[in-house]
């Protein structure tokens, strides 16, 4: 099935006492371009959240924003000053020894010189950490992916409608081109009895000039590889895989093979066919930069 190169996917969860959140997003693009978004702290992530994605995605302008919030409390580890502790307790010491004053020196007191503490951010379990916002990214990428295969089959039922109905006009076309042939060689006769008057028809100059012009205006090798493209086009489709790139060099030979029945058509009806055709192509043109 195809897979349309819009899509989005968000998951949160809470492991470990950290509120994580994934939520990726993509449009259209030729390439796989990553968008990749992470607090300062976490950008050890970026390559392993790429890798993932890449997993799931092998086309489109894809951006993907991954958040941690938790408690400042849970993150931090308090550090002691004990060099500087204890030069406020030897201060203090000497403050009671040299003025007689009562010793009430307790934690609660020394702890009062708050620089004696300094919060510092713990140091992250990388791995631990990476293994959560997996989690929670992969199951972020499903509803991602989920999307996008909704989508694509819309596309997909659009694109096998339209190359069915091409496949009718290129048979329209095979059907009416011995027909232009058949009805020039009767024009030419018509003319050239009308020059002669009543002189003898040369048979075998008219057939030789409905034969050169048979030739000119043959298109039967375009329309067999165009029922060949066509075949291609769906089994592409029908292949599971991501196809928009080769549907988009197919249908750069569909166009050059309607192109080339257009130049040689010297017909009113199929050059009508032509010009349905062509913008059927442009049809299928449009929807194609739309898959992955």
């Amino acid at each position: 099935m195809l897979k349309s190169m819009t899509g989005y996917g968000r998951q949160e969860m809470i492991a470990d006492g950290k509120k994580i959140l994934v939520e990726i997003k993509s449009v259209n693009h030729r390439f796989a371009d990553y968008n990749i978004k992470l607090p300062r702290h976490l950008g050890f992530l970026e390559d392993k959240v790429k890798k993932l994605a890449s997993e799931y995605i092998t086309r489109g302008k894809i951006d993907i924003y991954v958040n941690i919030e938790s408690s400042e409390e849970a993150d931090k580890d308090i550090l002691l000053n004990t060099e500087l502790a204890k030069g406020y307790i030897d201060a203090l010491h000497k403050l009671r020894d040299e003025f007689g004053l009562k010793d009430d020196i307790t934690v609660s007191s020394v702890a009062s010189y708050t620089d004696i503490f300094r919060a510092e951010r713990r140091e992250e379990d990388e791995e631990a950490l990476w293994q959560a916002v997996k989690s929670v990214m992969e199951q972020a990428l499903s509803a991602f992916v989920a999307m996008r295969s909704r989508e694509g089959e819309r596309i997909e039922q659009d694109l096998v409608a339209r190359v069915a109905y091409m496949k009718e006009l290129a048979a329209k076309v095979e059907e009416r081109s011995p027909q232009t042939v058949r009805e020039y060689r009767e024009r030419l006769y018509a003319k050239i009895k009308e020059v002669l008057e009543d002189r003898t028809v040369d048979e075998a100059r008219v057939l030789t000039e409905a034969a050169i012009f048979a030739d000119k205006v043959a298109v039967n090798e375009e329309t067999v590889r165009l029922s060949s493209h066509f075949d291609e086009f769906n089994e592409i489709i029908a292949s599971g895989e991501p196809a928009g790139r080769r549907l988009d060099f197919l249908i750069q030979e569909i166009n050059r093979e309607v192109n080339t029945i257009g130049s040689k058509a010297q017909d009113l009806a199929i050059a009508k066919i032509v010009v349905t055709l062509k913008g059927e192509i442009e049809k299928l043109r449009e929807q194609i930069q739309n898959i992955e």
